[in-house]
């Protein structure tokens, strides 16, 4: 196993902030008229401290605010003392909403959008907001700020000079075995969304499509209890069998660049070499680990090299 990477790290960030720390610091937040257009806030992913004071100075001079669970986003206008018309914009009634929030800012309305947390579009129902906000010619506004894929890929210690973002696999083995078997030849890291409790199976999932990878969970980001671990999925499979984690969680997968190395000569010499002592399953399982291939593609290649 290469040593490049520390293997199976893991460590566990208990802030010891007071409760005071995630209250707002002094500031003069700006309510005044905005242009009429759709305004695409960002918002803390955990630690409401990383808002920004533009941000803040949107969601107090907007007309409307739009957010997927009102409850959740009250918090956060409460923390900040902002009386604001905050109404639910989500999968459900995006469909209905879409065509009247269009002429809302037609009609000369300034909406501003959020998400539950982070930057809104990312994987969430805002996507059609402003597509048809665009499609209809109107003012299209980006408030950045705070990002779970960007926050997990600075963390991870991976690549970081080209990403992919597939937000969450399917939720059923046989499609996200398809889906992670469409990127075995990414060169780029990979980000995805996960739920706590499918994280296991997607691991063993990730394996069997990618074989060994680096792999980096990153748990509750910004969050008193944030915890990042890094290693191999082999690794991280067997420590997770009996433990399930907690909270929000973003999976950072390792490129095909190190799997690149092991061209056809070198597996099928490593298998010619290997096939003798362990037989050919074991023999394909441990080139497959070695190189990051699939295992069913060294398997179905072993048993060429065996027939021949």
């Amino acid at each position: 196993m290469p040593d490049t990477f520390k293997h199976n790290s893991k460590r566990v960030r208990q802030t010891t902030q007071s409760p005071s720390a995630f209250s707002p610091a002094p500031l003069t937040i700006k309510s005044e008229p905005l242009t009429a257009g759709l305004y695409l806030v960002a918002t803390p992913i955990g630690n409401l401290r990383d808002i920004t004071i533009r941000a803040l100075d949107i969601l107090a001079s907007a007309d409307h605010i739009l957010a997927e669970d009102t409850r959740q986003s009250r918090k956060l206008l409460q923390a900040y003392d902002i009386d604001a018309s905050l109404t639910a914009y989500h999968d459900h009634n995006a469909a209905k909403r879409v065509p009247k929030l269009v002429d809302t800012i037609k009609d000369g309305a300034s909406i501003a959008l959020i998400s539950d947390a982070g930057t809104p579009l990312v994987s969430d129902p805002g996507y059609k907001l402003a597509r048809a906000a665009i499609d209809a010619d109107l003012d299209v506004f980006a408030i950045p700020g705070a990002s779970a894929v960007l926050t997990g890929l600075v963390t991870s210690g991976l690549a970081s000079d080209a990403f992919y973002f597939g937000g969450f696999l399917p939720p059923k083995s046989g499609a996200r075995r398809t889906s992670i078997a469409e990127l075995k030849n990414m060169r780029a890291t990979m980000i995805f969304f996960e739920s706590a409790g499918r994280l296991h199976a997607t691991l063993t999932d990730l394996f069997s499509e990618l074989g060994e990878r680096e792999i980096v969970i990153a748990r509750e980001l910004t969050k008193k209890y944030e915890e990042i671990k890094r290693g191999y999925l082999s690794s991280l499979i067997d420590e997770l069998k009996d433990t399930k984690l907690r909270g929000e969680i973003v999976l950072m997968v390792g490129s095909s660049t190190d799997a690149e190395k092991w061209d056809e000569a070198t597996i099928d010499q490593a298998l010619k070499d290997l096939i003798g002592d362990l037989g050919v399953k074991r023999a394909s399982e441990e080139v497959a680990n070695l190189s990051g291939h699939a295992k069913r593609d060294i398997y179905k290649r072993a048993l060429q090299i065996k027939d021949v």
